[in-house]
C-alpha cells in the first residue's frame, strides 16, 4: 500500500461525493489485498474500504442538491470499484450514502457496512425472526454481535455462542439470553437446555466447525445461513440435515440483491437511531497508518477498526 494523492474525484449522474471522516476497516478488505481465494483486481489502482461516514458534499446528475451538508453512512464504496473510502473523498451511487441520524456518531456510522448488512441478511433472508430462538456463534464478532441485536430487535431470543469461558464476561445479557462456550464438554446439550425443541435459526460465522453441532440443535425446517467457514471444502451431515429439511444458506455481501442491501441500511438505521444497535469500537489509525490498521485486522481481536480521515 502506497499512500500519497489523487485527484478529487467527481461525482457522474446518479452518484454523491462524501468528505470522509472515518473510514472502516474490514477482514475482506485486507483479503483482497492478498489475492485471497485466487481473487485478484480489474483496476491498476485500487483505493481500499467499502465504509465509512462523513458528509455528502457534491451530487452528479440526477441526485437531489439537497443532499450536500447531509451526514452519512457508506456501504460498498469497493464493491466492484476501484475508489474506496481510504481517502479524503468518496464517490458512490445515491442510495449508499445513507442518512445518518444527528445523534449517531460518525464511528457508528462507519461501522454498519459490511457487517451490518451481511448481519441483516443473515437473520432476515428467510423471513421474520418475531417470537423465534435465534442462534448466533461468535456472538462477540463484528458480524455476529449485530445480528443478536437485530435478532432481539425484531422479537427473537437470542442463544449466543463465544470460543472459551472466559469470554462469555463479555455477552450482554441485554441482547442475549443466553450465552454457551464452544470449550464446554457439551455444547450441544448447554443449548438444547434452552432450546429443546431446537433453535430456527443458526447465524454460522465457521460452518465447517460448527456444522455437526448445528446438526445436533436445530429444530425441523430450521435455517443454517453462513457468512464464513475455515475449511473451502466445507463437509456436512447430509442426510441428517435433509431429514430436518434445514436450509443451508450461504451468505456473500458483495453480492446481496440490491433491494436486500436497501432493506438492511433503513433497518440498520432505524435500529441504531433508538439505540438497539452499537458498536464495540477498537483500534483508531490516522490514514498515514493504513497498513498498521489492516495489520491489526488480520491479526484479529474483538472491536472494529476504524481510521480517522479528517474531522
Amino acid at each position: 500500500m502506497h499512500v500519497g494523492e489523487l485527484p478529487d474525484p467527481e461525482p457522474g449522474p446518479g452518484e454523491v461525493r462524501v468528505r470522509v471522516t472515518v473510514s472502516g476497516v474490514n477482514p475482506g478488505d485486507t483479503k483482497k489485498r492478498r489475492g485471497w481465494l485466487g481473487s485478484s483486481t480489474p483496476y491498476p489502482r485500487v483505493v481500499p474500504h467499502s465504509d465509512a461516514a462523513g458528509i455528502v458534499d457534491a451530487v452528479g446528475k440526477g441526485v437531489d442538491a439537497h443532499r450536500v451538508g447531509q451526514r452519512v453512512w457508506v456501504y460498498g464504496a469497493q464493491s466492484y470499484r476501484a475508489f474506496g473510502t481510504a481517502a479524503q473523498y468518496t464517490v458512490v451511487p445515491d442510495e449508499q450514502a445513507v442518512r445518518l441520524p444527528g445523534h449517531l456518531g460518525d464511528e457508528l456510522g462507519a461501522s454498519l457496512g459490511i457487517p451490518g448488512i451481511t448481519a441483516h441478511r443473515a437473520v432476515f433472508a428467510d423471513g421474520p425472526v418475531d417470537g423465534r430462538l435465534v442462534l448466533v456463534h461468535g456472538v462477540l464478532g463484528g458480524v455476529g454481535s449485530l445480528a443478536a441485536q437485530l435478532a432481539r430487535w425484531s422479537g427473537a431470543t437470542v442463544i449466543g455462542t463465544v470460543r472459551r469461558g472466559g469470554d462469555l464476561d463479555g455477552v450482554d445479557p441485554a441482547v442475549v439470553s443466553h450465552a454457551v462456550a464452544l470449550d464446554t464438554d457439551d455444547p450441544a446439550a448447554a443449548i438444547r437446555s434452552y432450546a429443546p425443541d431446537g433453535v430456527h435459526r443458526v447465524i454460522e460465522v465457521s460452518l465447517s466447525a460448527n456444522a455437526d453441532l448445528d446438526n445436533a440443535v436445530t429444530a425441523p425446517d430450521a435455517v443454517i445461513a453462513a457468512y464464513g467457514t475455515q475449511a473451502d471444502r466445507t463437509e456436512l451431515p447430509f442426510w441428517p440435515l435433509l431429514f430436518n429439511n434445514v436450509t443451508v444458506r450461504l451468505l456473500g455481501s458483495d453480492d446481496f440483491p440490491a433491494e436486500a442491501k436497501r432493506q438492511a441500511a433503513r433497518a440498520l438505521t432505524a435500529a441504531a437511531a433508538t439505540g438497539d444497535l452499537t458498536v464495540d469500537i477498537g483500534d483508531r489509525y490516522p490514514l498515514e497508518d493504513i497498513a498498521k490498521a489492516h495489520d491489526r485486522v488480520d491479526a484479529g481481536g474483538r472491536g472494529r477498526v476504524l481510521i480517522t480521515v479528517s474531522s
